[in-house]
């Protein structure tokens, strides 16, 4: 019934973007929408924990049309100060109460010219104050004296006004607070990204199968049909878009153990959208940390460190890097203490530097998944080397082959690796879901069923092996075809044709000639009776 209520909700919420979506541009569009829904999230989250916090002294609405914390706060000036720190230790900040979401919807239903400046106000003030400076440049892509928003400030204040009181209606309408917009959020990010095509690929990875790498990371390293790891300390996407990945690992691992979730986006729009899906969802700012910067030139510190001894580990990796990525390593990267054991990835494609830099990181006892497409299973060269080094080492675990089409921004079929360090199976595991039977067809996209990701998790978690669908195959194997690891050569989907019996097919000839004799017979009969020419 809940999930329900919070599908409702993202639909609610996507019929209002398209009845707006006309007043300006799509993406800009989504940051505004987005960032309101936040903003409606930790005014309702602040609100609710203030009336806890106050007890039977959070006041009532009175004749002056102030929202109550604002008359809490006019009526204790001296107790302000220690109430806002208070709230910082318990949820971890405070929102002045001109800036809560009750108070700016007010604003829009009663089209004040107040609004865009207040808007401006607010936005800097959970920036720069509410968390403190954990959160500086949160909303760097909202630029609200933008001439997409109108020509003149009235113009944008009306057209803002228009924006936030239909948002605010279809919210009030659907008593959404709390977790549901967490859920609701996430919606609207599939959604958008449906319909941004190749941009989607920054930001989204399809819930689907976000669900298959999260739920193959948090089983038992060394024998993952026992179930779940007991505890997950710290977890890694460096490459982590709107931070979906993340959120669905801490998902899996909800009454068991989960740590920080460490994050890094190069794009600035989608690493906000990160940090504020992240709040949206409950994880308090001190239970993740995304960093803006590029996994494949290694800028942030904390992963930074040379001496083994100190290397950050993660005991889950996911990812979803940018396919055949062009890059440009130099003399230096072959140092690199990320790739100097495996060799460098070319520069017409960065997939093994990604997935490189991911599994220099994993911990003894972790396992990484990470998206990539079919190309690294087979392509020569430097990516043959890597491949190489990587089986022998005993380190790659599964290969799974998903459908194609089942990505908004690429319609090629794509993998998933799983690696260990753990491993104690001789053999790897492939997994063919290609087939027609294992996924549903769309129009624009194709999809995978639940059932279809129960299929590919079980098979993995009890490492079967099903005729055209998934096999163990050993290194030895492997080897014998030059370390190739198409799927297809060691699952194929092509279905056996049935044995010829030669015998009964003779016989079935035999009385074929027999009936056409017997029926030439009648014929000359009938001719010779007519006086013509027997055949």
């Amino acid at each position: 019934m809940i999930q329900n209520n919070q599908q409702e909700l993202g639909k609610t919420l996507w019929s209002i973007a398209n009845n707006l979506r006309g007043a300006m541009m799509a993406d800009d569009f989504r940051d505004y929408m987005l960032s309101f829904l936040f903003w409606k999230y930790l005014s309702d989250n602040y609100i609710k924990s203030a009336k806890k916090e106050l007890g039977s002294d959070y006041p009532v609405n009175d004749d002056t049309k102030r929202i109550p914390l604002q008359i809490w706060y006019d009526n204790n000036p001296n107790d302000v100060k220690l109430f806002e720190d208070q709230m910082r230790k318990k949820i971890h900040y405070f929102i002045k109460p001109n800036y809560l979401w009750d108070n700016i919807a007010e604003l829009a239903r009663t089209q004040s010219n107040d609004l865009l400046d207040i808007l401006y106000d607010g936005f800097k003030h959970i920036e720069n104050e509410s968390f403190g400076s954990s959160f500086k440049g949160l909303f760097s892509e909202i630029n609200l004296h933008s001439e997409k928003l109108g020509k003149n400030y009235t113009e944008r204040n009306a057209l803002l006004a228009k924006v936030i009181q239909t948002i605010a209606n279809g919210l009030a309408d659907s008593g959404a607070e709390g977790d549901s917009l967490g859920d609701a959020y996430e919606y609207l990010i599939g959604q958008f990204a449906a319909g941004s095509g190749q941009k989607a690929g920054e930001f989204y990875t399809p819930q689907m199968i976000s669900t298959i790498l999260s739920r193959v990371v948090t089983l038992d390293c060394q024998d993952p049909s026992t179930g779940k790891k007991k505890r997950i300390d710290k977890v890694l996407d460096f490459a982590c878009g709107s931070g979906s990945l993340l959120l669905n690992v801490r998902r899996e691992m909800e009454g068991f153990g989960i740590g920080k979730l460490y994050g890094q986006e190069k794009n600035i729009t989608t690493y906000n959208l990160a940090r504020m899906n992240m709040l949206l969802h409950g994880v308090k700012d001190t239970e993740f940390e995304i960093h803006h910067g590029d996994s494949l030139a290694n800028d942030w510190d904390i992963l930074n460190e040379q001496n083994p001894a100190k290397k950050m580990q993660f005991d889950a990796v996911v990812a979803n890097p940018p396919f055949s990525l062009r890059w440009d390593p130099t003399e230096e990267t072959a140092k690199d203490f990320r790739f100097s054991r495996y060799g460098v990835a070319p520069k017409s494609a960065a997939d093994f530097a990604f997935l490189l830099h991911g599994f220099h990181f994993l911990s003894d006892n972790g396992t990484m998944a990470i998206i990539l497409p079919h190309g690294v299973l087979f392509r020569g060269g430097k990516e043959e080397v890597i491949r190489k080094k990587l089986l022998e080492d005993d380190n790659i675990d599964a290969v799974i082959g998903l459908p194609a089409n089942l990505f908004y921004s690429t319609g090629i079929p794509v993998c998933i690796l799983v690696l260990k360090k753990c491993r104690k199976n001789d053999k790897i595991l492939f997994i063919n879901a290609s087939g027609e039977d294992h996924y549903e067809k769309g129009k624009r996209q194709n999809y995978l069923r639940d059932k279809d990701v129960d299929k590919i998790v079980e098979t993995y978690q009890f490492r079967k092996e099903e005729t055209r669908f998934s096999r163990l195959v050993s290194l030895a194997e492997i080897k014998e075809n030059d370390y190739n690891l198409n799927i297809t050569r060691y699952v194929n989907l092509s279905k056996d044709e049935e044995p010829i019996d030669l015998e009964a097919v003779t016989k079935q000839l035999k009385e074929c000639d027999d009936k056409i004799e017997e029926a030439r017979d009648k014929l000359n009969v009938f001719l010779k009776e007519l006086r013509q020419e027997e055949i």
